[in-house]
């Protein structure tokens, strides 16, 4: 009988060419989807590696340094003039000018020197004093001996024969080619300011010193520009160094030579005083020269000593303004001279070792230090571009080309405070644009980070609390059926985009709290307490009533319990406000608490994005809750342990990994939001956490400014550093809540 059953037994074969086919498929197979998957997430993690490589591409050269090369030396044009009182370049560094010592005003090419254009002064007298208003009006005033002074301005005219560009020197004179007649002695130093309704020139001699000031006024009939003179002695200051005019002419600041400054008041000629005194250098220190930056705010003090000090007008307790030092530089050796730029706030400095330094002002970024000359150089100048500079020294004129693009840039100025001009004190403020070409860019990160953290964290102080309570009695106590329908339509409401939340926060939700403040505070005190009220009269309904709604569908019939409290609170807002506020909580929190009140404010954006925020934390946490296995809640409930014992001490335990990963990935959501920040918020770059002010966020200042930035820009790059910054927060966020949740599955994936 078992011969016959293992004769009939069949024989099983596993080289047949079926199987083996098979098995040749199945391995191709497994290997193309490792292959594949090996090659997707290989191709993620490469686009995140090439975002962040192209973004570093982009932000590195804000902090590369600058870079000068001579392009042309040669002999001094028309020497026998004399050395020069004053150097320029024009805008396409293609003409240079000199004003020489007996005044002649010289225009010569600068690639070779060669002489383009020569210009002699009108006075026969000795020139004695030379002042330039500013490199931007290109207003100069030449005084002589003789107490007479010619006030002249150079210009540049463009024409193209031949499709060749041709740049043709022209000096005009704004009040007329003869001399003015200003003081009846020697002048020994002349300042001079233009204004749209009058010219002031100040003059010193060697004992007395005056004030001259030009009104003009157009004649209706003739639209000539009539001029009435007028003039008045000024106190004199012994020993003076340098003079400036305000840009308003409303102040006269004379300098010593040991660095005491004296500021007249010039608004009233009858009856000029001195306003203050000022100490300007430090002790034992000589005066170099006094000038204005750019913007004609900040003035720049060098002294022999290898110091240059900022100075601008700040307000004090009482209103006044007063001259105070804001910063300073310093090289080892005294200063010769200082060039200002024409179109930023950077300067340079000249030493008598021939070595020549560029900073900017508001950065204190030393950008340049290197020796450019061996020969008792004398001058230097920065062309209206600041990417050529023209030095004079005892061998000629060296001209050299400047690589400068970014040195308003910084650590320093990005992240520390920074005094900038016009302000009381140092600040935090991103400013990237302005209408005037004085403006001082402001590109501190600091606003924008705190905004991005600010406008995060009101999200989740709305968001977690609701999305991990909701996710906790969705997976644990919920009847399955009614889960099956709710987790689904909180997950959809991730579908909803950002802009439609933005566009409703801002133009419903926003003006909907401001008129009712006072139900949104008490919303949040009465809707819990009325929840914990109806629980509690719900649980003393007898069974009969209580058992009519089957377990884990109570939370319906919260539904109108809220809509009725939310009603009753919204209803009640204008009465709370009457008896409490005297009618306008929103007057009573800006007039006596002393709070500002924004209407698109953090609180919108709370809501607003906490909304946005919710479906994922939610998602995330009422899956790492639902997963927990059973076995566990059923041996602690089999110990005795109640469904909230086990829910504290076994679930959320177990759970923790997934709830933190879901927490992460929110906050990394909230930080990367656009949308509703731009459009529910002032969009203002504060640093205040008063919950009724707006932000501005990283996000939506990108969103903002990149269109309107220029292609390779300081601003363009300061934008870039932001979108990396941002990138890093969120990368950073998102990866630690991936380990998390990855982690949480290879525990429990074997369970």
């Amino acid at each position: 009988m078992s011969k016959t059953t293992d004769s009939q037994a069949p024989d099983l074969d596993f080289n047949s060419p079926a199987l083996i086919r098979h098995r040749k498929v199945r391995r191709f197979k497994d290997k193309a989807a490792t292959a594949g998957i090996a090659l997707g997430g290989s191709s993620v993690i490469l686009a995140v590696l090439l975002i962040c490589f192209y973004l570093l591409y982009e932000v590195l050269p804000l902090f590369a340094g600058a870079e000068i090369e001579q392009k042309a030396a040669y002999s001094l044009p028309l020497e026998e003039s004399g050395a020069s009182h004053y150097l320029t370049l024009e805008e396409q560094n293609e003409v240079a000018m000199r004003v020489a010592q007996n005044g002649s005003i010289i225009f010569f090419d600068s690639q070779n020197g060669e002489l383009i254009k020569h210009v002699e002064s009108t006075v026969s007298a000795d020139m004695t004093a030379f002042a330039m208003e500013d490199d931007t009006s290109r207003i100069m005033a030449l005084a002589y001996e003789n107490g007479e002074l010619v006030i002249a301005q150079h210009n540049y005219k463009i024409s193209y024969p031949d499709n060749k560009r041709k740049i043709t020197p022209v000096v005009e004179y704004p009040f007329g080619k003869q001399a003015i007649k200003v003081a009846d002695f020697p002048i020994k130093q002349v300042a001079i300011r233009n204004g749209e309704a009058a010219l002031s020139l100040v003059v010193m001699g060697e004992s007395q010193s005056r004030i001259v000031k030009l009104e003009k006024e157009v004649n209706f009939i003739t639209e000539e520009v009539e001029i009435t003179q007028s003039e008045a002695s000024l106190p004199f200051v012994d020993d003076a160094k340098a003079l400036l005019i305000s840009g308003d002419q409303r102040y006269l600041y004379i300098a010593t030579k040991t660095g005491a400054m004296t500021e007249l008041d010039l608004r009233n000629l009858n009856d000029i005083k001195i306003k203050a005194q000022h100490q300007l250098t430090k002790e034992g220190a000589e005066l170099s020269s006094m000038s204005y930056l750019l913007g004609q705010s900040s003035i720049m003090v060098a002294d022999d000593t290898g110091r240059v000090s900022q100075w601008f007008n700040v307000r004090d307790e009482q209103n006044v303004e007063n001259i105070t030092f804001i910063r300073d530089v310093s090289q080892p050796v005294g200063i010769i001279d200082v060039a200002m730029e024409q179109r930023r706030k950077g300067f340079a400095t000249l030493d008598n070792r021939g070595v020549v330094v560029i900073y900017n002002a508001t950065s204190s970024r030393q950008v340049i230090n290197e020796k450019l000359s061996d020969d008792n150089a004398s001058n230097i100048a920065f062309s209206p571009r600041a990417n050529g500079l023209i030095l004079e020294d005892d061998k000629g004129i060296r001209f050299f080309d400047i690589d400068n693009e970014h040195p308003e840039v910084s650590w320093g100025s990005i992240w520390s405070e920074i005094w900038y001009e016009g302000y009381q004190e140092p600040t935090y403020t991103w400013q990237s644009s302005a209408a005037n070409n004085d403006f001082e860019p402001k590109y501190s990160l600091m606003p924008l980070a705190f905004g991005t953290l600010k406008a995060a964290f009101y999200a989740m102080v709305m968001a977690v609390p609701l999305a991990i309570c909701g996710a906790i009695y969705t997976a644990y106590f919920m009847a399955p059926a009614l889960r099956r329908k709710v987790k689904p339509v909180i997950e959809l409401m991730e579908a909803l985009p950002t802009v439609i939340l933005g566009f409703l926060a801002g133009l419903f939700f926003a003006p909907f709290l401001e008129e009712n403040l006072a139900a949104a505070f008490s919303i949040l005190l009465v809707l819990p307490l009325g929840i914990l009220l109806f629980a509690f009269v719900w649980s003393r309904l007898p069974n009969q009533i209580r058992w009519l709604l089957p377990d884990g569908w109570q939370p319906l019939i919260l539904i109108p319990v809220v809509i009725f409290l939310g009603w009753a609170c919204v209803a009640m807002s204008p009465v709370i406000e009457l008896n409490f506020f005297a009618g306008d909580m929103r007057g009573w929190i800006t007039n006596d608490l002393g709070i500002t009140f924004d209407q698109r404010n953090a609180l919108v954006v709370g809501f607003a994005m906490g909304f946005a925020v919710i479906p994922t934390i939610f998602s995330i946490t009422e899956d790492a809750i639902f997963s927990v296995p059973k076995a566990l809640t059923q041996g602690s409930l089999a110990l005795g342990a109640t469904y909230w014992q086990t829910m504290v001490r076994v679930v959320l335990p177990t759970a923790s990994p997934g709830i933190f990963s879901a927490i992460m990935i929110g906050m990394g959501r909230a930080v990367g939001e656009t949308m509703i920040v731009l459009m529910a918020t002032g969009n203002t770059p504060i640093m205040d956490f008063n919950i009724f002010e707006g932000m501005r966020t990283l996000a939506a200042n990108l969103a903002v400014e990149v269109p309107e930035s220029e292609v390779d820009s300081s601003h363009y790059r300061i934008l870039f550093l932001a979108a990396f910054v941002l990138f890093l927060f969120t990368f950073v966020v998102n990866t630690i809540a991936e380990t998390v949740r990855q982690h949480l599955r290879k525990k429990y994936g074997s369970l």
